[in-house]
């Protein structure tokens, strides 16, 4: 090889080198099944909870306004966990788990005007939970021990 050929490679190795290090740390979110972790329901928690005041929108998924749903989107995606904007799909990507051993993250699923999974909202401790109720109201903290949610609650969840 002449010293023009190694100066070529030596170049093209040093660009990828440093494409590797300035784009292999940002990653693409994972999806369930794929490594969820403790860690990301906490962020998507606190995502959320960040959101408290924020408009209802019928199918909204941002800080413009959200439904119930696409509140939990944005907030795992905000985590790192591509989920879809769907209680029903939300209910087919994560497992049942006991309500004695829910943790900060986690989802909780409701009946609502008698249609089984029909609302969603993300565990936050101490039996709360933030969601986004309905149009003209906004995302808010409610308790588990309300009348009403402890009446319509059906089930926990977590992504696997």
């Amino acid at each position: 090889m002449n010293a023009m050929t190694t100066r070529k490679i030596l170049l093209l190795a040093a660009a990828f080198g440093i494409g590797l290090f300035l784009f292999g740390c940002a990653s693409a979110p994972v999806k369930p099944g794929t490594g969820y972790t403790p860690a990301i329901g906490e962020k998507a928690a606190k995502t959320a909870v960040s959101m408290i005041g924020r408009p209802y929108k019928y199918r909204g998924d941002s800080p413009e306004g959200f439904d119930c749903s696409g509140l939990v989107r944005y907030s795992y995606l905000a985590a790192g966990l591509e989920v879809p904007h769907s209680t029903k799909k939300l209910k087919n990507l994560s497992r049942p788990i006991g309500l004695k051993k829910v943790r900060r993250g986690d989802l909780l699923f409701f009946k609502e005007n008698g249609k089984k999974y029909s609302h969603v909202g993300i565990y936050l401790g101490n039996s709360l939970f933030v969601h986004a109720p309905t149009t003209g109201q906004k995302v808010r903290k409610d308790s588990l021990s309300n009348p009403y949610w402890k009446k319509s609650f059906i089930e926990a969840r977590r992504f696997n």
